[in-house]
């Protein structure tokens, strides 16, 4: 014969877990970045570390991760203009997850 006296706070303690899961999902907590902002963070983290007002972005994709942004910028090497690719990677919160730079 089954007890149902163990089995009752276990069902009553995951249908609590699921009303909170679903008031933070729903907005309450949860704060996505757009897409502009997105590209606006990057821009001021490539400016920052580059030390450059000219960034041309090319791309920018929404992952699971969250968002990545790709593109270039000028840099200056002994008095040699280079372009320089970067990839910035941005978690659905905004903060800056990783910097890639890579020379052309």
């Amino acid at each position: 014969m089954r007890s149902f006296t163990n089995d009752f706070p276990f069902i009553t303690l995951n249908a609590l877990t699921i009303q909170i899961t679903e008031a933070i999902v729903g907005g309450a907590y949860m704060k996505e970045v757009s897409r502009v902002s997105v590209q606006e963070i990057a821009v001021e983290i490539i400016k920052k570390k580059k030390s450059t007002d000219r960034i041309d972005v090319s791309t920018i994709e929404q992952k699971a991760e969250g968002w990545i942004v790709r593109g270039t910028c000028p840099i200056d090497l002994e008095g040699h203009p280079w372009a320089e690719k970067f990839e910035v990677v941005v978690d659905q919160k905004g903060k800056v997850k990783s910097t890639y730079f890579t020379l052309l």
